[in-house]
């Protein structure tokens, strides 16, 4: 993975050959990251009071990969730069490009550009697609029953009306008992400005039942919860309600993977988490996220990972590395 994520490739018709996006206008951006630098005094991923809101800061470049399995999000970065690898693809965005993740991906990533006088900063609001549908409903929103299942991680020009609503979602941080009331207006805001971007009616599908977009989410979602069982094809099909041709093509669409080769990456990311966090065996950190072999499992971890777990988890633990995510 690491060796074949400094190419560069295309992503959602924007490559990095390509001119940069224009960017918000320097005042609010600025006052974007002045609200995001006083919430997180120090580098790491910090949830807010606010429901499903956290700030990230580093301050230099990422000295490794990261490997997470990242929710449903919009992130917004307000100073610095940074790039997420699902598989061959890369995504390279700054203050001048929002990402939005629109179902749960296991990716890679990197803060590329971060110094101590001006750290990577980034604001990320979770994306619950309950909250999308009510506010499809609410406004009237025109989209199409059934969008083309598009890839489940897209970049798109950051607008001024964006950045102002994470503005003052920020702001509330600073005035609690307003919060309260006034958050879940913010959180609004910043769907609806979402919507009327280039990519809304891609994230329109996320929240509407009977999409591709949702029908793969539901996936998904089993498969976060049975990744360590055997593999069933049909049974994959049956909770889409599609044909096993039909769901090999829309989950490829969306993930750029095979549902195979979805449960592998969580297989081997939550083996990771346990080597990394626990005093767990090799054999036995393979044996409970579902392989039976374990020199299979040792393979393809280093396949993965670089190193073989055993000394990938001494070097995890001694680095006390914190993700970026």
């Amino acid at each position: 993975m690491s060796n074949r994520s400094a190419a560069i490739f295309k992503t959602d018709a924007l490559t990095e050959q390509e001119a940069p996006a224009a960017s918000p206008s320097g005042r609010r951006i600025d006052e974007l990251a002045d609200l995001l630098d006083r919430q997180a005094g120090e580098d790491g991923i910090w949830p807010t009071p606010i429901p499903g809101l956290s700030v990230i800061r580093f301050s230099k470049p990422s000295e490794e990969i990261a490997h997470a399995l990242h929710q449903p999000a919009v992130c917004i970065i307000a100073q610095g730069a940074k790039r997420v690898m699902l598989r061959d693809e890369v995504f390279s965005y700054d203050a001048s490009r929002f990402l939005v993740f629109s179902v749960d991906l296991p990716i890679c990533a990197q803060v590329t550009e971060a110094t101590a006088d001006a750290p990577y900063l980034c604001f990320r609001l979770d994306l619950d697609p309950a909250e999308i549908s009510a506010l499809l409903l609410k406004s009237g929103y025109a989209a199409a029953a059934r969008q083309p299942s598009g890839r489940g991680l897209f970049l798109s020009p950051v607008t001024d009306t964006m950045v102002d609503a994470a503005v003052r979602l920020m702001r509330l941080l600073e005035s609690p008992d307003d919060a309260r009331m006034l958050a879940p207006l913010a959180v609004q805001e910043l769907h609806y400005r979402l919507l009327h971007t280039e990519q809304g009616a891609r994230l329109a599908s996320i929240a509407q039942a009977d999409s591709h977009a949702r029908r793969i989410a539901r996936v998904v979602a089993w498969l976060k919860t049975h990744f360590a069982e055997p593999l069933s094809i049909e049974t994959l099909a049956r909770e889409a309600h599609m044909s096993t041709s039909s769901l090999h093509f829309h989950f490829r669409n969306v993930t750029s993977m095979s549902p195979l080769q979805y449960q592998k990456l969580l297989r081997l990311q939550e083996a990771r988490r346990l080597l990394a966090g626990e005093t767990t065996e090799v054999a036995d950190a393979g044996y409970r996220v579902g392989y039976e072999s374990p020199s299979q499992f040792s393979r393809e971890y280093g396949r993965l990972f670089g190193l073989p777990p055993s000394r990938d988890a001494q070097r995890l633990r001694a680095s006390g590395a914190i993700p970026i995510y």
